[in-house]
């Protein structure tokens, strides 16, 4: 009888992964709630389970959910300070999140309520009926239904600028990034104003490094020198204009906001310090990731 009830389980585990790792943003941690849900489910007499598929999905929700109010619990009893980078990467799980949900969703993501991202994940991700969300949630199913809207709005942003004027930014953010990543000294002075001038919080840079830099060529020495925290970022909505986060395993390090003049970049601030990550807006529009829908199991 265990032996059936394994196999059914492991059925939906794929499944039940994939709603883990959109809620908690990491692998392990999602690896453990789905293990924590196996549990549940032999501790009850499955064969009273009308909908098994149902029960389980509710049932690593609630497991995620707990997880993140314990998470926002701790965070807000640390002291602030810079995060590192990691000490060294992890390939499956920086390709994971770059190719699932992408590390500046994670990071929007990661600064909603519980409460909402639960709301948000299992409607928007898996299409879950708000009635079957808000005993998850603990909430009425008119409540459930404005989180979930509170958290789309937080995850989309607002920005002044036209439509149009937003997708030349992209498109410019896009190829800074792509160059900075292949350390591309020529393709970055293309991107890069002649005049451009990088400021940055003291805390972020190497011992000596100017606080700020002038002149594309010493801006794109420096982008060569330290492409390697390329690899942890992406574009995103930051403070209503096309910036970039540096969030290794989803989690923000630095933002950048950008500057672009005539189709190029006319200066940039790194910005590191806690306080100062804590007061900006960060988004990301639907056509800055792939859309949730399109990567559901």
């Amino acid at each position: 009888m265990r032996d059936d009830l394994a196999d059914r389980f492991e059925a939906h585990r794929g499944h039940l992964r994939a709603v883990a790792h959109r809620m908690l943003g990491s692998l392990p941690e999602a690896e453990d709630a789905v293990q924590e849900t196996w549990l549940r489910l032999r501790r009850v007499d499955a064969d009273g389970i009308d909908n098994l598929a149902a029960w389980l999905r509710a049932v690593v929700a609630r497991v995620c959910l707990d997880v993140l109010r314990r998470r926002r619990a701790r965070r807000e009893d640390v002291v602030d300070q810079v995060p590192d980078l990691p000490a060294a990467d992890d390939p499956e799980t920086e390709a994971v999140l770059a190719d699932s949900i992408g590390r500046a969703l994670l990071v929007v993501l990661d600064a909603l309520r519980p409460a909402e991202r639960v709301a948000f994940v299992l409607h928007d991700a898996f299409a879950v009926p708000f009635d079957r969300i808000a005993p998850i949630v603990g909430r009425s199913t008119a409540t459930t239904k404005k989180l979930a809207s509170r958290a789309r709005h937080k995850v989309r942003g607002t920005t002044a600028l036209p439509e149009a004027e937003l997708t030349r930014h992209r498109h410019v953010v896009d190829a800074f990034l792509t160059a900075a990543r292949a350390g591309d000294f020529d393709a970055l002075l293309a991107v890069l104003d002649p005049d451009v001038v990088r400021r940055a919080d003291p805390a972020v840079l190497p011992p000596g490094a100017a606080a700020e830099v002038r002149g594309a060529r010493a801006v794109a020495a420096e982008t060569v020198v330290l492409a390697a925290n390329a690899r942890h970022a992406e574009p995103a909505l930051v403070d209503g204009r096309v910036g970039i986060v540096v969030a290794p395993r989803g989690r923000l390090r630095l933002a950048l906001t950008v500057t672009v003049r005539d189709d190029r970049i006319a200066a940039y601030d790194v910005i590191a310090d806690p306080s100062r990550l804590r007061r900006l807006v960060i988004a990301v529009p639907a056509d800055f990731y792939r859309d949730l829908n399109q990567v559901r199991q």
